[in-house]
């Protein structure tokens, strides 16, 4: 499907979702640039630009065909950060820079000493006038019309943060618990180093990675090293003595599991106001050991959802995409705002919305092709949230992956796997491993 059709600029409420929904998941693929052909937040000297796409991979580190682009919030005159502009593409010597706002687009190019205006369009137009675009700054172009532009060194040492997604909806039942795991092992069998953070109280994430192998209370491992331990105390539980490795796929995970008496800590946890941020600050002493953190998180609006949307970088939202989730919806937008503002008083950048996650979707051929659509687009055009492309089924293969057990003597042993691991050529398991591509795309780590 084209790209043009997941934009519209009125859904661009402010800077972060000019970034994200029209530059990210818009622009960047249109005009022809992956992930490996731009950086997002880059460092020049004193200049902080928002992005730099270049026509060549990461890994050629010379002859750069570069394009500075600044976002700004949809309600600003781009007139204002002209001058600021017009300095960043002069510091790079980029040969082109787009300033865009989502309701206005402007290419600029430099020529010679001077930095001309070479196209301006509103944000309605850029289907029709896209062409314009590409022919201007598309990938194709600059890489066989350019002469070559080298690179600042300080650019290439960019290393790609470590990134934190929480996998939330405030109703039950929509699939988090399967989203996490399932997608948890489609990374990893990708090369990602993942861990995962089981904030919910019920510990069904725990249990699906197989961590619960006792059966009996009396021989519970983890009550006394869980999550909780980790949120709690301030100088002890660092996550590296925390972590459990799960064999639920292969390559394994790492898990921070959850326990059931999570449920009565949360009345001493609510009264620690610091309880809201150690698990931001515990993760920065891991951001070297992982490349993705997924946090599955509660259906509710309680602390621990607090704690897990505070310390994330992106929300996925899995949804049924029936009436009480999609009226859930406006819950989860509420919420968002409020951490928000609590996240900005941290200095902490606006949670970026990856999307909702079509989960537990019926496969019959008639509902796929005629009335899943109509409820997708409910989604986008009632409630703003993009729809990912990826569907995720309710077939029976991930379930029964999950209720795996082994026979010990004469117990069964739960032994839950991923269904990329027990039915790796299903149906299944494809729709996980398009999910974690598609999520490696939106976080810029594909």
């Amino acid at each position: 499907m084209s790209p043009h059709v997941f934009y519209n600029p009125e859904n661009c409420r402010n800077e972060a979702e000019v970034e994200s929904k029209f530059i990210v998941y818009y622009l960047l693929p249109a005009l022809g640039y992956d992930p490996s052909n731009w950086y997002q937040e880059v460092t020049v000297g004193r200049l902080r630009l928002d992005f730099l796409a270049s026509a060549n991979a990461q890994n050629q580190q010379s002859n750069r065909r570069q394009i500075v682009i600044e976002a700004k919030h949809p309600k600003q005159n781009l007139d204002r950060h002209l001058r600021k502009f017009r300095q960043y593409i002069e510091t790079v010597q980029a040969q082109y820079g787009l300033l865009i706002n989502g309701r206005e687009i402007r290419v600029y190019e430099r020529c010679g000493n001077t930095i001309e205006l070479r196209l301006n369009l509103a944000g309605y137009e850029i289907v029709d006038r896209l062409p314009e675009i590409q022919q201007l700054v598309g990938r194709h172009t600059l890489q066989h019309h350019l002469p070559p532009i080298s690179l600042p060194a300080s650019i290439l040492e960019t290393k790609s943060a470590m990134k934190v997604i929480a996998v939330y909806h405030n109703k039950g039942g929509v699939g988090k618990t399967t989203t996490v795991i399932n997608l948890a092992a489609a990374l990893s069998k990708r090369g990602k180093r993942v861990l995962v953070i089981d904030l919910d109280s019920q510990a069904n994430t725990t249990y699906a990675l197989g961590l619960v192998k006792f059966q009996d209370e009396s021989a519970d491992d983890i009550r006394d090293r869980y999550v909780y331990n980790v949120i709690v105390n301030r100088n002890k539980f660092p996550i590296a003595e925390v972590v459990r490795k799960s064999d639920f796929c292969n390559p394994s995970i790492d898990v921070i599991p959850s326990h059931i008496d999570l449920m009565e800590k949360e009345q001493e946890l609510v009264l620690i106001d610091a309880a809201r941020t150690r698990l931001v600050k515990k993760l920065e002493e891991v951001d070297s050991t992982y490349d993705i953190v997924l946090i599955d998180t509660p259906p509710s609006l309680n602390l621990y959802a607090r704690i897990a949307l505070i310390a994330a970088d992106y929300i996925l939202i899995p949804s049924d995409l029936k009436p009480f989730a999609n009226e859930g919806l406006r819950n989860v937008q509420r919420f968002i705002t409020e951490i928000d503002e609590f996240r900005d008083s941290l200095g902490r950048k606006p949670l970026e919305i990856l999307g909702v996650l079509a989960s537990k979707v019926a496969t019959h051929a008639k509902f796929v092709e005629h009335t899943l659509p109509k409820m997708e687009a409910v989604i986008e055009e009632r409630y703003g949230f993009r729809m990912l492309r990826t569907r995720i089924f309710e077939r029976r293969d991930v379930s029964t992956a999950i209720e795996n057990s082994i026979e010990v003597g004469d117990l069964d042993i739960p032994n839950p796997k991923s269904v990329l691991d027990f039915r790796p050529n299903s149906p299944s398991a494809q729709e996980f491993e398009d999910l974690a591509k598609e999520v490696l795309v939106l976080i810029r780590e594909l």
